[in-house]
């Protein structure tokens, strides 16, 4: 059966929207990076915070009017050369991870020209962190203390997050730590690797402080990189083989249930600290591909992807442990994509494969502009078309977030060297028509933490215990290593005892009087601590019951955890085959989405070469047309000129035959006096011809005239005479005429 349209899969109906849809437009921002020597020629200016002008640099050629041409552009925000890392912070990527605590979703990708600072203004460098590292240091920051223990999230491997149990949790974490290869998580006092060490300053750290405190929250990163139009998980540990090294294995695109695109088999880490998070960054970037090439020495050669996945559930009624319920489950995450930047191959010189990546970035690039310009269109003149996402692997990705909900922020980064004047124009261009494309706003979520949640009341509640606790006297906390000296510190001091004078009735009853009390105290915390023993080994013996039922149960599980590993096993293996058929259904989809590409491609060209051979016939035509009217002409003129010359000709050969006849009229009447003369006798009579006067020889003319148009047949007498007297000009004529 084939499938519709280009041989690819039937796009699913998404879930219906509201119809009133609040939303944004796409907040467009640019920054000015300085320029690389002091005396080269700059082509850009800040005029204000939100606007700069372009003007043509001295060597280019001028506008008709013989002014160089200056174009103004306007933004949400420009920044200028002096800009600082942590400015540039506060205003984009904050609110972004903001919204990504309170589980909305956020894209964040930088724009520009090769060179113009992208990668410096997504990563940074030692002692200027760039956005990067600031949103990771920021997230962990606000919800540090509230971080489930690893394991407790996750994935599902569908673009979801479910909830194990603890001892599930904690098998994985004895497991992970019995690895000697996987390195253990390091703590905010280690020393942080050299690569990413100085980032971020103590002082430049930020906190959001509208926090959940009655969620748990889990980190989880991916890394992946678009190369070619390929997709490849830079996180991912393939094994290495010294002798047959395998290429990295490319990804493809799905849809979740919620119709979310997702990369498919992508590597998610679960991290807990910054610099966990920037360590696995570290892991990824090594395997970027980057390149030197005539403007930049390390050219980025692919799109990257860093994406931040927070996962939170809510807390039981007690605030100590995660509700075991999937769909009490919120996952939100923030895209960091740092773009790839457009060149022209005749200023880089690109040759071989750099030739063909920039070409394969050039074409996604404009894919982009494609997408945001159809975009625009339907939503200012509420037109449907089609717009084109699956042409490009990065507008594929990101669909969601211009048909879903979400925030979408793109920073223009601008290199004012005249060189790049040319690319820079049509960078500007399209961040102008970015800014009128509109996004549907995300749904607020309500923050529980803005009052006490069930953390704060239960720590109130302790600490109320403890003071209540304190004032009867009991012990505050039992595992307080103090709690003895302050029981010996309350006891009453001894008066003192020393007798100088053997009448002195004061001292001993004094003495006997404060060991009196401290014998009272003695006995109350006697049966305090007889009152908390038995308590204690009451509890201690309950707490052995339940020891033996737990042994029991766990026995009870773990034989049910053996046949559900079974289970597990034979469901892998099962998912194991579905997936290498997934996997050889893909490619061969692949392979026929390749053919058929490649089917459409022969076809345009056959249609533009049956229009051109069309037009060609045309002309040929038009042509064929001009030449029969031009030789109708010539026939023409041919044709009278041809008939002048008969009638010209016959008109003379008409005169000759006149004058013929004249003559054999002549001839004629002579014989006819003869015959006249000689009728009374018999013979022959030889007369000369007489001239006839000249009104009977034009009125003979005449009669000539009249019987050249039918001239009647001659008799044979006639020509009779005409054969035997043709010289001397007689007729003969018989008897009988």
């Amino acid at each position: 059966m084939q499938r519709p349209g280009k041989g690819k899969t039937p796009r699913r109906p998404g879930p219906k929207k509201p119809l009133s849809i609040d939303k944004d437009p796409v907040g467009v921002y640019c920054r000015i990076r300085p320029l690389g020597a002091e005396g080269e020629e700059c082509c850009v200016e800040m005029i204000s915070s939100s606007t700069i002008q372009l003007h043509a640099p001295d060597g280019l050629k001028a506008n008709r009017n013989g002014e160089y041409k200056e174009t103004q552009y306007s933004f949400k925000k420009v920044f200028g050369i002096n800009t600082s890392q942590i400015e540039l912070f506060e205003d984009v990527a904050k609110p972004l991870v903001e919204d990504l605590i309170h589980c909305k979703n956020g894209l964040l990708f930088t724009y520009g020209v090769t060179g113009s600072g992208k990668t410096f203004t997504m990563t940074g460098s030692p002692g200027e962190g760039g956005l990067l590292p600031r949103s990771l240091d920021m997230l962990f920051n606000s919800i540090g203390p509230f971080q489930a223990k690893r394991f407790v999230f996750k994935p599902d491997d569908k673009n979801g997050m479910e909830i194990q149990n603890q001892v599930d949790a904690l098998l994985e974490r004895q497991k992970r730590e019995s690895q000697p290869s996987v390195p253990k998580t390091p703590s905010s006092r280690q020393k942080a690797d050299p690569e990413f060490a100085d980032m971020i300053s103590s002082e430049e750290a930020c906190k959001s402080e509208n926090v959940d405190e009655d969620c748990c929250y889990s980190v989880f990163v991916s890394y992946i990189e678009v190369y070619n139009n390929y997709i490849y998980d830079l996180l991912e540990d393939a094994p290495f083989d010294p002798i047959r090294p395998k290429p990295p294995q490319s990804k493809i695109l799905r849809e979740d249930q919620n119709h979310t695109m997702y990369v498919a088999g992508c590597t998610e880490v679960e991290v807990k600290s910054t610099e966990e998070a920037f360590e696995v960054f570290w892991k990824g970037q090594k395997k970027r591909r980057i390149a030197n090439t005539q403007l930049n020495r390390e050219s980025s050669r692919s799109h990257s992807v860093f994406t931040v996945k927070l996962a939170q559930a809510p807390l039981d009624a007690d605030g100590d442990h995660i509700l075991q319920d999937k769909n009490q489950v919120t996952v939100s995450q923030l895209c960091l994509v740092d773009l790839a930047g457009s060149e022209r191959t005749s200023r880089t010189r690109a040759e071989g494969n750099r030739l063909r990546e920039a070409g394969n970035i050039n074409q996604s690039l404009m894919t982009l502009r494609t997408c945001m310009e159809v975009l625009r269109e339907n939503q200012m003149c509420g037109t449907n078309k089609m717009v084109p996402y699956r042409d490009s692997k990065i507008t594929h990705l990101f669909k969601n977030y211009f048909d879903g909900e979400g925030k979408v922020r793109m920073i223009v980064c601008v290199n004012p060297k005249a060189d790049d004047y040319d690319e820079t124009m049509l960078v500007m261009r399209f961040a102008e028509m970015t800014q009128e494309v509109e996004v549907a706003r995300p749904v607020d979520r309500p923050i529980c933490g803005l009052a006490a949640g069930r953390r704060h009341r239960n720590q109130a509640l302790r600490d109320e215990l403890s003071r209540r606790l304190e004032e009867r006297g009991g012990p505050i906390n039992a595992d307080d290593p103090g709690l003895l000296n302050q029981l010996i510190e309350s006891l009453p001091a001894l008066p003192p005892c020393e007798l100088v004078d053997p009448a002195d009735d004061q001292t001993l009853p004094r003495l006997i009087e404060a060991l009196e009390r401290r014998q009272r105290i003695r006995q109350m915390l006697t049966e305090q601590f007889s009152k908390t023993a038995m308590t204690l080994k009451s509890m201690i013996q309950q707490f052995d019951g339940q020891l033996n039922a737990k042994d029991t149960f766990l026995h009870d599980q773990r034989n049910k955890l053996s046949e559900k590993d079974k289970v597990i096993i034979s469901q892998r293996a099962e998912m194991e085959r579905l997936e290498k058929k997934s996997k050889t259904l893909e490619y061969k989809v692949d392979v026929l989405q390749k053919t058929t590409d490649m089917y459409e491609q022969d076809k345009r060209s056959l249609q533009q070469e049956l229009e051109t051979r069309e037009q060609r016939l045309h002309r040929e035509l038009s042509e064929r047309r001009r030449m029969e009217q031009r030789m109708q002409g010539v026939m023409t003129d041919t044709k009278l000129k041809w008939e002048k010359e008969c009638e010209r000709r016959v008109n003379a050969k008409q005169l000759e035959m006149q004058n013929k006849l004249w003559v054999k009229d002549e001839k004629l009447k002579q014989l006819k006096a003869i015959v006249t003369e000689s009728s009374s006798g018999s013979g022959f009579v030889v007369e000369r011809p007489e001239k006839p006067d000249r009104p009977s020889r034009e009125r003979d003319r005449n009669m000539a005239q009249k019987r050249s148009a039918s001239p009647p047949p001659l008799p044979v007498s006639h020509l009779l005479s005409e054969a035997f007297f043709p010289s001397v000009g007689f007729t003969y004529i018989s008897a009988t005429t």
